[in-house]
C-alpha cells in the first residue's frame, strides 16, 4: 500500500481510504461490515472515513466496533459534522457548524466510535448561516481538547477554504484536507481547487472515484441496469447515479476497456489509479459491500498510468467530462451529503 502525507502535516494516510457511506449500518449486515474493515486492514488500508450523519449515526457505531482491538495509533480515522443526528424531534441547533453543534457533535461521534479522538474532523459542508470565525474557533477548541488532531473540509469553495485557512493559522491549528468529488468524469476541482489547496498546504481526500460505480463498466448503453445493482435500489443511492446513466456517458466508459486491458488493470482499479495520478490527491475513498472487493481496489495503489494512456483516457471521455469550476460547492450528480 502506498502512503502519502496529508497536506503539509506530518501525518501519512493510505492512498486508499475505506469509506462507509451507504454500507455500514444500512446496506450490509454488521458482521459483513466488520469483515470488510478487516479485509481493508489486510490490504494495507489504514485510513477510514465516516460521518455522523451516515445511517443516522449507525455507520460510526459499526466502524468503531469493527476497529475495536485494533491498535488505535496504527489507523487514521476521519469523520464529519454538519447534519443532524439522532432521534426526532430535533432542535434548531442540531445542524450546521455553530459552536454549540460542533462541540456536541464531536462528543457524539467519539462515543459512537468508542475512541478518545479522531485524526481529522471535517466540516461536511460550508455553513453560510454561522460566522466562519465561530466555526473555526470551535474547531480549534476541539483540537486543543485533544478530541481531533487535524481539521478538514468537504466541498468548500476556494474562497471559503482560503478564509478558513487564514483563521486556522491565527488559531494555531492545522487545516490539512478537502474532501471533494473527483473522478475521470467529474473534474471540477482541477482548475481552481487543486492549485489553491497545493498553495495552502491542503490535500484532497476524494470521494466517488468510480462515479458511483459507473466507471466499473457494469452499466451498458441501451440496456437496463443490472438487477441488484446500486442503480436499482434507492437505499443504495440509485437517485444519485441517474445523471451518469446516459447512453453517451456509458458508451464512452465502455471505450475505456481496451485502455484498462493494456494497463493490466480492471476498470475499477484504473478509475481509482487515475485519480491518484493527481499528486494533490492524498487518498481515494473506496467502499465495499463484500470483503473481496477490497483486494481489487487495492490493486490501484502505487500504479503509475503512463502519460500516453492518460491522454487516451482524456480523448475517450472528452465529450462527457464535467469540468465547470463554478459547480464547486453546488449541486452535482451526487449532491447528497457523502
Amino acid at each position: 500500500m502506498e502512503f502519502r502525507y496529508l497536506g503539509s502535516s506530518g501525518m501519512q494516510i493510505s492512498a486508499l481510504t475505506y469509506g462507509n457511506w451507504l454500507t455500514h449500518g444500512s446496506q450490509i449486515e454488521n458482521d459483513v461490515a466488520t469483515r470488510c474493515v478487516h479485509a481493508a486492514l489486510d490490504c494495507g488500508i489504514t485510513t477510514f472515513d465516516t460521518a455522523d450523519t451516515y445511517a443516522n449515526g449507525a455507520a460510526e457505531e459499526v466502524l468503531g466496533a469493527a476497529l475495536k482491538g485494533v491498535r488505535r495509533e496504527s489507523v487514521e480515522v476521519l469523520t464529519k459534522v454538519y447534519q443532524p443526528v439522532g432521534p426526532q424531534p430535533r432542535g434548531k441547533n442540531d445542524t450546521g457548524l455553530s459552536r454549540k453543534h460542533i462541540l456536541e457533535a464531536i462528543n457524539g461521534s467519539l462515543r459512537r466510535l468508542q475512541m478518545d479522538y479522531v485524526d481529522v474532523y471535517q466540516a461536511h459542508r460550508f455553513d453560510a448561516f454561522t460566522p466562519l470565525e465561530e466555526t473555526m474557533q470551535a474547531f480549534a477548541d476541539v483540537v486543543r481538547a485533544g478530541k481531533a488532531l487535524y481539521i478538514g473540509v468537504s466541498e468548500w469553495t476556494v474562497e471559503q477554504m482560503r478564509q478558513a485557512h487564514g483563521l486556522a493559522r491565527q488559531l494555531g491549528i492545522s487545516l490539512v484536507s478537502n474532501q471533494p468529488q473527483y473522478s475521470m468524469l467529474w473534474r471540477i476541482v482541477e482548475e481552481e481547487v487543486v492549485p489553491a489547496c497545493a498553495e495552502l498546504g491542503m490535500s484532497q481526500v476524494v470521494w466517488s472515484p468510480m462515479a458511483q460505480g459507473v466507471l466499473s463498466g457494469k452499466y451498458l448503453p441501451g440496456q437496463a441496469v443490472p438487477a441488484g445493482s446500486r442503480a436499482t435500489d434507492p437505499k443504495r443511492g440509485a437517485d444519485v447515479i441517474k445523471s451518469w446513466l446516459s447512453d453517451g456517458v456509458l458508451a464512452a466508459v465502455q471505450d475505456l476497456r481496451p485502455i484498462a486491458a493494456d494497463l493490466g488493470l480492471s476498470m475499477p482499479a484504473m478509475a481509482i489509479a487515475w485519480v491518484l495520478q493527481n499528486r494533490n490527491v492524498a487518498s481515494a475513498i473506496v467502499g465495499a459491500s463484500r470483503p473481496e472487493q477490497l483486494a481489487q481496489s487495492a490493486a490501484a495503489a502505487g500504479v503509475t498510468i503512463p502519460p500516453e494512456a492518460m491522454a487516451r483516457i482524456d480523448g475517450v471521455l472528452a465529450q462527457v467530462v464535467t469540468r465547470d469550476p463554478t459547480l464547486v460547492g453546488r449541486a452535482s450528480p451526487t449532491a447528497r451529503l457523502v
